[in-house]
């Protein structure tokens, strides 16, 4: 959420910087909210100055003997019009956060201007891709050769966008998911949390998901109670442990990784990526999220997206690393980098991490603070990344890692959690 001072303060330089983003915002209706709560403000202030000083009045009437009927009588109205304007400031309050709830993230100043994923900008390529000498498969055709990616069996239990995986597959996804974890806490200084899979409103809209994109979530609904939503990653439970909350600085930073399922209604894909497991509505991922001193969440950002970035080259999976422009980002974040793995079938790079920066948007909402060096509250830095999508990595190695013959090239990284297996071999 934005700063409602700022837009007070300095409304046009709020929607140049909003206008970035390529869909410029109309401010009319918050100056006219604005322009009555200066009124309002103004004459509440009049009406309490009076009270104030009619109210003296009547205790000096009082104490010499007179009547002070008349005096209280304007006292009285006074109260009444006061009153009203109060309640009127209350509306008003509520309304100003109806619209501050609605606004994007401002785009820091390094981002790159530009209307859509054209005008992202590539900073750093890491690997090679494999050159195949035989015919190369999507990982739908590599996964249901090695009878282990089964789509038909999990559309009849749940519908379209769902996988079933086996055997030798379902215990590599599994296998990606532990390697991750034990990379992030023991190398990289995460804390590994277990988090709850449903979240109430008030965590989604701490990180931004509600109000806006309620028709992405599921949601849960239990008859008088308020209903729940099942999380679309674990940024949101991961991150709402600090809303409400006030840290001590030395607290900071908060490093945190935690393994969840994800589930997303796809209401806004249009269709794309219907064939196979790129997009979901059940997915894996590990999340890392770093809650920070304002002064270092942009060398936070960096290692952050560094850490998803080993797990790619721990796997060796050439990726490429892009800076999302304006147009291109997220509501909540401030600075984005995308990572993309290599995908021979597509012959393309695909989106596998998304890794950002939210500033003070996020723990705006959260009201998540911690005490500066003068013991004051301050909001804290919040950021996110995938350390990586689970589904998309066993995409990733499914086609980098096919062979010839149909089976799968386990990564090196990975067969210790696999038992020593190196290939994944379709059944004879």
């Amino acid at each position: 959420m934005l700063d409602i001072q700022q837009l007070r303060a300095n409304l046009d330089t709020v929607a140049a910087g909003l206008a970035k983003r390529g869909k410029p915002i109309d401010f009319s209706a918050f100056s006219a909210l604005e322009a009555e709560r200066k009124t309002l403000q103004t004459r509440t202030q009049e009406l309490q100055a009076q009270r104030n000083s009619l109210s003296k009045q009547i205790g000096m009437l009082k104490g010499k003997g007179e009547d002070a009927s008349e005096v209280m009588a304007q006292v009285g109205a006074l109260g009444d019009e006061l009153k009203a304007s109060e309640a009127r400031l209350a509306e008003l309050l509520g309304e100003f956060n109806a619209i501050l709830a609605a606004l994007p993230n401002i785009p820091d100043d390094s981002v790159p201007v530009g209307a859509d994923e054209s005008a992202n900008v590539e900073i750093k390529r890491w690997g090679t891709p494999k050159a195949f000498d035989f015919p190369v498969k999507d990982h739908t055709d590599v996964g249901e050769g090695l009878g282990q990616l089964d789509f038909a069996t999990a559309a009849k239990i749940s519908g379209a966008r769902f996988s079933l995986l086996k055997g030798g597959l379902a215990r590599l996804h599994r296998a990606l998911a532990q390697f991750m974890l034990d990379t992030h806490t023991a190398k990289h200084g995460y804390t590994e949390l277990y988090a709850p899979y449903l979240v109430n409103a008030a965590s989604l809209h701490g990180t931004g998901q509600l109000p806006k994109f309620e028709e992405d979530l599921f949601k849960v609904l239990r008859g008088e109670q308020d209903p729940l939503y099942l999380i679309p990653t674990a940024e949101v439970p991961v991150t709402n442990i600090v809303r409400d909350e006030i840290l001590a600085a030395e607290a900071l930073p908060l490093k945190l990784v935690c393994h969840t399922p994800c589930f997303r209604s796809e209401a806004g894909s249009g269709g794309r990526d219907v064939r196979g497991m790129i997009r979901q509505h059940q997915f894996d991922k590990v999340e890392l999220v770093q809650i920070v001193h304002p002064d270092l969440s942009t060398a936070a950002h960096e290692e952050l997206t560094g850490h998803a970035e080993a797990i790619l080259e721990a796997l060796e999976l050439p990726y490429r690393r892009i800076v999302l422009c304006s147009g291109d980002m997220g509501f909540s974040a401030a600075k984005t980098y995308d990572l993309e793995v290599w995908l021979p079938a597509q012959d393309t790079y695909r989106e596998i991490s998304s890794c950002s920066n939210f500033g003070a948007f996020q723990a705006r909402r959260m009201q998540a603070r911690f005490r500066n060096d003068k013991n004051k509250p301050e909001l804290v830095h919040t950021l996110n990344g995938s350390g990586l999508a689970v589904g998309r990595t066993l995409v990733a190695i499914l086609e980098n890692n096919q062979r010839a013959d149909g089976s799968v090239e386990v990564p090196a990284a990975l067969r210790s959690y696999m038992g020593g297996l190196e290939l994944l071999e379709p059944a004879r």
